[in-house]
């Protein structure tokens, strides 16, 4: 069963059927009103149906699941929340980063209805997390690889699980976590309701929606015009020896960004290379350690760096809003990677520009992928001013065609560090004034 997202979003929270005082703590922290993917899905999960839900990186789904949740905790006697030291809910994830943001977001809400919250996964010690589990824990938010560890060990008990969640579902698919997310999942209660998350909703997933879901219903919920922003994308051919200096020039002109490389080893190397160019740059992929991934994205975050290199790991899972620029110095491997390395750009409503770098051996594959995604354009030879003055040829063409804005400075002044977000601000407010005087 397929349900198109609502034409109108309610006024409240508690119109959707969330508890007041879950409603009235999202009301302190400055949210009222519901995204179209937290008005779809959550009344069909609060009345105890099993929810397929598919909507794009950005889209609020960690709300939409998390309210779930916790209203479900909520209807419970306090005493008997109190009393059980075992996870009632399960939120499972592909990523350290996605679980520890997860987590950061639903605990304050939790914390208004007397609930408990942790993340459970790898690359840090088992202490934390150990006394975590033994101090008892409502909502268990964990990677498969580590709650698999800890199940195996007996310290995590999953048997009295009555809601399960598993977001990211294609990208837990990608990295073969499936086989562990079904024995995790057959290790939760039999009368389960499960809500599932995902990009998309085919092959593999779709086999997880057969097995472990009764009678699902389906939401399909694209982000609003207004929630999505203009994205401009470019493929220009550059040979690998020139790849460094063009990289530079682009987040000099038009950072910060996140840069992808192909491996680990090659994302250290970029990383170095900017830094010796004169750019701020931190790597983040599976090599680094927890503490090291999570300084380098509080630092990009911060406006700290002018790029964070990071390998497909940062794909998805990563929320920075606002990022004006991504660049792909290795193509990514299929036209699903690319969507997701280029949907760190153009969310929230602000607008990104997306630069792939292409040598000769991937043009092929290059226009393969434009076709399949509607890209017009072709590849190009490098051109840094056509950033600051977007070509709408080159946009990524999602319904009717829009005018670019002018994403970054056009004066010509050296570019300083800024919080990801900023630049966008101030091109958005030009190309309006610009628009004005009839430019």
């Amino acid at each position: 069963m397929s349900t198109p997202s609502p034409s109108f979003a309610p006024a409240r929270f508690s119109d959707l059927g969330v508890p007041l005082e879950l409603s009235a703590a999202l009301e302190q922290q400055g949210i009222t009103t519901p995204f179209p993917i937290q008005a779809a899905t959550l009344p069909d999960s609060l009345a105890g149906r099993d929810v397929s839900g598919r909507a794009p990186t950005g889209a609020g789904k960690t709300l939409a699941f998390g309210l779930a949740a916790l209203s479900r905790l909520a209807a419970m006697p306090r005493g008997e929340r109190r009393g059980r030291r075992h996870p009632s809910a399960l939120v499972l994830v592909p990523t350290r980063e996605l679980a520890a943001q997860i987590e950061e977001v639903v605990a304050p809400l939790a914390a208004a209805i007397g609930c408990r919250v942790a993340s459970i996964y790898g690359g840090v010690g088992y202490k934390e997390q150990l006394a975590a589990l033994r101090a008892g824990v409502d909502v268990l938010v964990a990677c498969p690889g580590r709650l698999t560890d800890l199940v195996q060990r007996g310290s995590a008990d999953l048997s009295h699980v009555v809601m399960v969640v598993i977001d990211e579902a294609d990208r837990m698919a990608d990295m073969g976590f499936l086989p562990a997310v079904r024995r995790l999942v057959d290790k939760t209660s039999p009368s389960r309701q499960t809500l599932l998350f995902s990009a998309t909703l085919d092959g593999p997933v779709d086999a997880l929606i057969r097995d472990y879901q009764h009678d699902p219903v389906r939401h399909d919920v694209e982000l609003a015009d207004a929630d999505r922003g203009d994205v401009s994308h470019h493929f220009w051919r550059v040979e690998s020896h020139d790849r460094v200096a063009v990289t530079t020039e682009a987040v000099s002109a038009n950072g910060p960004a996140v840069v992808f490389c192909r491996t680990k080893r090659g994302a250290d190397r970029l990383s170095d290379r900017l830094a010796r160019s004169g750019l701020a740059s931190a790597a983040i992929h599976g090599n680094r350690s927890q503490s090291q991934r999570e300084r380098a994205l509080a630092a990009f975050r911060a406006g700290r760096l002018d790029a964070l290199v990071a390998t497909d790991i940062a794909a998805r899972g990563i929320h920075v809003d606002a990022v004006p620029l991504v660049v792909h110095f290795d193509p990514p491997t299929d036209h699903t990677d690319y969507v997701h390395r280029s949907g760190r750009t153009g969310r929230a409503g602000a607008d990104g520009i997306v630069v792939s770098l292409i040598g000769s051996e991937h043009l092929a594959a290059t226009k393969i992928l434009q076709r399949r995604l509607g890209l017009v354009g072709g590849v190009s030879s490098p051109d840094i001013p056509s950033l600051t003055v977007a070509d709408d040829s080159a946009r990524f063409r999602q319904g009717e065609p829009r005018v670019a804005p002018t994403p970054g400075d056009r004066d010509g002044a050296a570019p300083t560090r800024r919080a990801p977000g900023e630049r966008t601000a101030q091109a958005k407010r030009s190309s309006r004034s610009r628009r004005r005087r009839g430019r």
